[in-house]
């Protein structure tokens, strides 16, 4: 059944594959954003015919009730977020303006419920909600059982999961909850509030783990700086997974009132990492890091349970890791070659 689904922070880098998937799909979509976190940005897909893009704040409520009253589902993925320097620099606003987000989108929701064709929103989580677990692979029933996050974020996104629940609870809202797990892919650039960190000779200038290795190996770090040990443990899945994944999530009635892990189920540690971009780059040259100071919430280990997303939805991550390396080093080389790094 082709549906019409309004996606929030459509020009986001999840995002950006979720509204891609969607179109790929047959269904109609409207996506708003108003550009904060990367400034404006052009996608492939945003002369598509089925596309209609809004430019404003998830903030107004009046905009997000008048779009979402004729659309038949929200995903909600807009959020004030960043890399791992966010956790840091943006403590409260990380808190106070997702609240204000997540509020204005909930409302709307609610609203568009009651007296449009809105059947279900697909809220997007995180894995920083399980920042403080200690059962590996995490299955979703640790959501209740493992102590809260640290982080003002992971925080937040938490009480995300909690207004999903409680506005089907007083007000029978449908939902589903999914939480993504380390998204790797294209286009991912640097965020315009994230804080210039260096490491080694080289300025950091992403948001996220990968990207950034490319970039300091590709600028010739030999040894490549690596914050912290090395031995964080993480699950890097792909856009184009997640962006599927979402997308099942979205169209399921088996999704109903559910809540999902979306990863793949491979631990890489940071070090695994950093040497498969130094193969894709430098070949058999020899290896060599060195270790800076980590991040307070750089989280030791994140490693979901992903059974129940293949047992209710049919879903399994398929991109191979050194498949989103080669794709993401190519991509950072002809950013770095149009001095756009």
């Amino acid at each position: 059944m082709h549906m019409k689904i309004l996606v929030t922070g459509a020009a986001g880098f999840i995002a950006g594959y979720v509204v891609a998937e969607l179109l790929k799909h047959g269904h109609h979509v409207v996506g708003i954003d108003n550009f904060s976190k990367y400034g404006p940005v052009a996608k492939a897909h945003d002369t598509h015919p089925n596309y209609r893009f809004v430019f404003g704040d998830c903030k107004d409520t009046r905009l997000m009730t008048e779009l979402a009253g004729d659309c038949d589902r929200i995903i909600a993925g807009a959020a004030m977020i960043g890399g791992i320097s966010y956790f840091h620099q943006y403590a409260y606003d990380l808190l106070a303006e997702n609240e204000r987000i997540t509020a204005s989108t909930f409302d709307a929701a609610i609203a568009a419920r009651r007296s449009g064709r809105l059947s279900r929103i697909v809220a997007l989580s995180s894995s920083m909600v399980f920042e403080s677990a200690t059962t590996f692979p995490t299955p979703e029933t640790e959501i209740t059982r493992a102590p809260p996050p640290a982080s003002s974020y992971g925080f937040q996104k938490l009480a995300v999961e909690y207004f999903a629940r409680a506005a089907h609870q007083q007000y029978g809202l449908p939902f589903t909850i999914v939480r993504p797990f380390n998204c790797v892919g294209l286009g991912e650039g640097k965020a315009l509030g994230d804080a210039e960190v260096m490491s080694g000779n080289v300025k950091l200038s992403m948001s996220h783990v990968l990207p950034d290795l490319a970039q300091k190996v590709l600028r010739g770090q030999d040894p490549l700086h690596i914050l912290g040990e090395g031995d964080q443990v993480r699950c890097y899945t792909h856009g184009a997974d997640l962006a599927r994944g979402i997308r099942l999530c979205a169209e399921l009635p088996e999704a109903e009132n559910d809540d999902f892990n979306l990863s793949t189920a491979e631990p890489t540690t940071v070090l695994e990492l950093a040497e498969l971009v130094w193969r894709e780059v430098h070949g058999d040259k020899p290896f060599r890091h060195t270790c800076d100071a980590p991040f307070e919430y750089d989280v030791r280990r994140r490693v979901p349970d992903t059974a129940k997303a293949e047992r209710v939805l049919g879903f399994t991550a398929t991109v191979p890791l050194a498949e989103s390396v080669r794709e993401v080093v190519g991509w950072v080389r002809a950013e770095l070659a149009a001095n756009r790094l």
